[in-house]
């Protein structure tokens, strides 16, 4: 339904704005009860395009920080619920093994909803596949959130359990990642970018179900056999694919870009992360070394349990 003249088009059953006329732009935008009007003469459409977006965001979380650190408690009381469950045997008797048990537990219930969340929301707006900068819908804002809350939780976790330096590498990641997305939440733009980024989620359900596995000790199982094919179709189709296609996306429009450099170096240190576990992964999964070597070279420890 236009408002307006109608270069400005509020579409009410995906609760997103498109500009399709950046040139003496006449537009009335609702929010709420208020309604505000301006003549656009001058400005570049991304000025437009972004004063639209901070207007329907406001409508959304006023105060994304505090939403964040509520959604990190959510999590957190999720994590005393889980630790309720039975546990494996194996699990139970060792105590980094049960602290990591109930980590991935959480972190799986992480998965499972932000995975299913981003996917869904790029299926109903694919122009969130497209228009990375600005496209914004509400639901998508709030998965941003709700993960945001989940990162901080989970870097809390492991620095308050004293595992940080077994645990370094995680830290750096839940950093990069939050820090990208507490941007995009204050200043409301490349949330599209974010769900994209997510999308990541899905792989992460298969290798929480396959850490966990190796904690109960069943790597012969049929189950953990499965997964780990699984788990290598994620790898390459959700986690390496969505990485690479945001870093392409923003090589190719690194120009007009807002904080384009922070984010490309972001992604790139990402990227070499991500390649690093997808050797470790295959190398662990489908070109073990000797059980002899592994043993001499002290792999069958628990921190390697935590990252292999």
């Amino acid at each position: 339904m236009p408002l307006g003249v109608g270069q400005i088009t509020f579409c009410f059953w995906d609760s997103s704005w498109h500009v399709t006329d950046a040139e003496s732009l006449r537009c009335n935008i609702v929010t709420g009860e208020r309604e505000e009007r301006w003549k656009e003469s001058s400005l570049p459409l991304f000025w437009v395009e972004e004063v639209i977006n901070q207007r329907k965001a406001s409508t959304t979380l006023r105060h994304p920080g505090m939403s964040v650190l509520v959604c990190a408690l959510m999590f957190r009381v999720a994590d005393r619920l889980l630790q309720k469950l039975p546990v494996p045997k194996v699990v139970a008797v060792d105590d980094f093994r049960s602290w990591k048990w109930r980590n991935l537990a959480v972190s799986l219930v992480h998965s499972l909803l932000t995975g299913t969340w981003a996917v869904s929301c790029v299926i109903i707006w694919p122009e969130m596949a497209t228009n990375i900068p600005s496209f914004y819908t509400a639901p998508a804002y709030i998965l941003i959130c709700i993960s945001s809350g989940y990162f901080v939780q989970d870097a809390g976790d492991i620095i308050l359990t004293g595992h940080a330096r077994g645990s370094w590498e995680f830290l750096i990641h839940h950093a990069l990642v939050l820090w990208c997305f507490l941007y995009s939440l204050y200043s409301h733009v490349y949330v599209a970018g974010a769900v994209v980024a997510l999308f990541v989620e899905v792989n992460s359900i298969t290798l929480h179900l396959r850490l966990m596995l190796k904690l109960a000790a069943l790597q012969s199982s049929p189950l953990y056999t499965i997964n780990k094919f699984l788990n290598l179709f994620t790898y390459i189709f959700f986690r390496l694919s969505a990485q690479f296609y945001l870093t392409y996306f923003i090589v190719q429009n690194y120009s007009r870009l807002e904080k384009g450099g922070y984010f490309l170096i972001t992604m790139i240190l990402m990227n070499i992360m991500i390649l690093i576990y997808f050797y470790r992964l295959l190398r662990a999964d489908f070109f073990p070394r000797s059980r002899t070597h592994q043993q001499q070279n002290g792999t069958q420890s628990n921190n390697n349990v935590k990252s292999s």
